[in-house]
């Protein structure tokens, strides 16, 4: 039953809420691990006590870290909110529920010498590095989230304005503004070697691994981890990196939090507002080391 519950609920997420692939399948590991529990429990149907649930979280909290114990209190939540819409349960036990307090920690961000380094790294005399130079000037130039740059179409880009279209979590559209340095390089990606990757069947997606296929999460990931070696940057970088320091940059400068929020494509300004927590170490940082008797 609770299989079938759940493949259920997970339909409804793509259909009805068009959730992307990746968060429907965040929900469906945490519901089969609590489906998998049930069972070790002897459990045959859908527990309607809260002591159950909490019995089930106490568990979670003892092997698991905060953020993943917090994130299956909302998996949970909405999965009986959904059950109990359609009628398949007589009580919600999760409203009795709070959600735990996630510890907030702050993203990793790379300073501007830094990104300037990284940017100078790839060989561009290289289709591979003038590809790699692309990537890394328009992640950040526009803060682009990595599935959505992998997902990038040649459609999508409007480099004569400036501007470029995305597709954001949920299928939400954007329109977001390209700096010239940016235009430039993907540009010169586009016409010296591109053409060089792709295969007689074009993908149409903007960047090609050697094979002329679509690059994956992964295979940026492993590229910008092999730049970092070779640049001696130890810090706990990702491709999510340049989106946060893109972030935090712009905030620096003075720039709107919810023009920031309109960037990033947030669809709540709270979780933009993590950013300004970085910015204000930064001022508290350039007050201690310039100010008489800071």
């Amino acid at each position: 039953m609770m299989t079938n519950l759940i493949a259920d609920f997970i339909h409804y997420l793509e259909v009805e809420r068009g959730l992307a692939l990746n968060s429907r399948t965040s929900y469906a590991q945490d519901l089969k691990a609590f489906e998998t529990w049930l069972e070790d429990q002897k459990l045959t149907t859908v527990p309607q006590d809260r002591a159950v649930i909490q019995a089930f979280l106490g568990e979670q909290t003892s092997l698991k870290a905060a953020s993943s114990v917090s994130r299956m209190v909302s998996t949970l939540r909405k999965f009986y909110n959904y059950l109990a819409r359609e009628d398949v349960i007589t009580q919600n036990p999760m409203s009795l529920i709070a959600s735990p307090k996630k510890a907030q920690h702050l993203p990793a961000t790379l300073s501007t010498a830094e990104v300037d380094r990284l940017m100078a790294a790839p060989d561009v005399s290289k289709p591979l590095g003038l590809r790699d130079r692309a990537i890394f000037e328009l992640m950040y130039a526009t803060g682009l989230r990595v599935s959505e740059l992998v997902n990038l179409q040649l459609d999508q880009l409007h480099l004569a304005l400036n501007l470029m279209q995305v597709t954001g979590k949920g299928d939400k559209q954007r329109m977001l503004p390209v700096s010239p340095p940016a235009v430039s390089w993907v540009n010169r990606y586009l016409t010296e070697a591109r053409p060089q990757l792709v295969k007689a069947d074009d993908p149409g997606t903007v960047f090609v691994n050697f094979h002329g296929h679509k690059l994956t999460r992964q295979g940026i990931w492993k590229n910008l981890k092999a730049y970092l070696l070779q640049l001696g940057i130890k810090k706990n970088v990702t491709p999510h990196t340049l989106r946060h320091s893109f972030a935090t940059h712009l905030l620096e400068n003075g720039a709107d939090l919810r023009i920031v929020q309109e960037l990033l494509g947030h669809s709540d300004i709270s979780t933009t507002q993590i950013y300004t927590h970085l910015s204000n170490q930064k001022l508290v940082s350039v007050y201690h080391k310039t100010h008489p008797r800071g």
